[in-house]
């Protein structure tokens, strides 16, 4: 049975990707440090602090697979410095903590046009991510890049409530996609990833991952 270290808990995916794994029995116990307290639950280990790098660095105990479902924007960070300090530093931190703890599958949610090229901040830091996960050596990592995600965000995203409508109608990889969608994904994507490798699942290849197994 596996022990599971969850980063993000309280997001939208994190929230839906807890109450799977403390439903599944492959699953022994959930160490989900959070600045803010989590509903308490079943396997569920609930660290606080505001430094959420400390937390992970401070654990002692051995860890099988790392969730990473941290992100943010840059109005909600408040500018571009804090936003990477987020999406990318505490990210590939947390990572490196839980690499050094035993964990051998690293299972990250990035978004849909990440590219450490491009022009636009978002997408540019998602890809600086990405790469940075790659050089750290994981037996396993698994990259899910989600378009718009669709669900019930607290507080929520003005602009993805606006735009879900239009999102709903793209084709391929641009259509929105819910977020119960990709925290499924993630579940199965950790037991099912096969040997070793890295794994990139594109938006409209989340549910069809899902379907094959």
């Amino acid at each position: 049975m596996a022990k599971v270290l969850l980063l993000g808990g309280s997001g939208l995916i994190g929230r839906e990707l807890l109450r799977l794994l403390q439903l599944d029995p492959r699953v022994s116990r959930i160490v989900a440090p959070s600045r803010r307290p989590l509903p308490p639950g079943n396997k569920l280990i609930n660290p606080l602090g505001a430094n959420l790098t400390s937390l992970v660095v401070a654990l002692d105990e051995p860890i099988d697979l790392l969730f990473c479902c941290l992100g943010t924007t840059r109005k909600q960070a408040g500018s571009a410095e804090a936003f990477r300090a987020v999406d990318y530093d505490l990210v590939v931190d947390c990572a490196k903590a839980a690499k050094e703890l035993g964990a051998r599958h690293c299972l990250a949610v990035s978004a849909n046009g990440a590219d450490a090229h491009s022009r636009f901040l978002y997408n540019r830091t998602k890809g600086d991510m990405e790469q940075a996960l790659m050089h750290q050596g994981w037996t396993l990592l698994t990259l899910v890049r989600p378009s718009l995600l669709v669900g019930k965000r607290h507080p929520p995203r003005l602009l993805e409530q606006l735009s879900a409508p239009l999102f709903k109608l793209l084709p391929g990889r641009w259509k929105a996609i819910d977020s119960d969608v990709v925290a499924k994904a993630l579940q199965e994507q950790a037991f099912n990833a096969g040997l070793g490798g890295v794994t990139v699942l594109e938006s409209d290849q989340i549910a069809a991952s899902i379907e094959e197994l």
